[in-house]
């Protein structure tokens, strides 16, 4: 039987809860200014010619951040000089956040399909190549089992203090997700990334390596979306320019799952987006000088 224009509007809408955020107050603010900044480093006359160097650059000082936020505050120039990724903690963690950064690129048509799936990868190319063997890995966590940041430390990164959910509710969680990216959002990038980025924080689904792997998915959303095509807007460089205490300060807002809170972590990702387009503007200008 065929479906009538009148049925179609009496059906129920899907309830479309990113978008529903969207609209909170201050975000629209930072939806607009994410997008205002974007637009103007894609608009330098240097991205028409060399935008490869920007992208390899941009990957480097995201990879750099997200290292930092996780334990491991190298020098950018160290990060770039290094070669060899295991031979301590830190290392690790270096080697596999610059792993995540290249990886992302990879799966950005699984993600829209089998977001789950590219999470346990991310999760595999982190620690299984840090040399994390202990049956965890590219696997969300099981009761009991612990959870540490960068394995051989005894840093957890800015989130130390946040409750952790059991392996249960992690589950039922991480469906929840999936199903909202699979179904896709009216959203803006920045509230999906966002709350991407939030949820995989505040849930920890693996034993390790959880802080780079939920940076790699907000990645993912920036630039899947459309946002960021050419990953040239590192937001964790951003999230490591702001600092620890103010992404441990935002992401317990956003466990606080409060719409004050909600917003204030989505502003605080939008401003972090906003400080990777300035890297990326410098980088820009470099190029145009001829200084890189």
């Amino acid at each position: 039987m065929s479906t009538t224009a009148s049925d179609a509007s009496s059906a129920p809408r899907r309830e479309d809860p990113l978008a529903a955020l969207a609209s909170l107050p201050g975000v629209p603010g930072a939806v607009d200014s994410v997008r205002n900044a974007v637009d103007r480093v894609y608009g330098h006359r240097v991205m028409r010619r060399r935008s490869n160097e920007v992208t390899s650059e941009a990957a480097l000082r995201a990879a750099r951040g997200s290292a930092a936020l996780s334990g491991a505050d190298w020098a950018l120039e160290e990060v770039r000089r290094r070669t060899d990724f295991g031979a301590e903690a830190q290392a690790r963690t270096v080697g596999a956040a610059l792993r995540l950064t290249a990886e992302s690129g990879q799966l950005l048509s699984i993600w829209r399909q089998s977001p789950v799936r590219v999470l346990a990868r991310l999760h595999l190319v982190a620690a299984g190549k840090a040399g994390v063997d202990d049956g965890t890995v590219g696997r969300p966590r099981l009761a009991g089992e612990p959870v540490v940041e960068a394995p051989g430390t005894d840093i957890n990164g800015p989130l130390m203090e946040a409750p952790l959910p059991g392996a249960a509710e992690v589950a039922g969680r991480l469906d929840g997700l999936a199903q909202l990216v699979i179904a896709g959002s009216e959203a803006p990038a920045l509230v999906t990334a966002a709350i991407v980025h939030g949820e995989l924080l505040a849930l920890r689904p693996f034993g390790s390596y959880n802080g780079l792997v939920a940076r790699a998915a907000e990645r993912i959303v920036l630039i899947g979306s459309g946002l960021d095509p050419k990953s040239i807007c590192p937001a964790e460089a951003g999230h490591a320019e702001l600092g620890r205490a103010a992404y441990a300060a935002a992401f317990e807002a956003y466990v606080s799952a409060t719409p004050d809170g909600m917003a204030a972590w989505i502003a605080h990702c939008g401003r972090a987006v906003e400080l990777g387009v300035r890297e990326s503007t410098a980088v820009c200008e470099a190029l145009q000088r001829g200084a890189a």
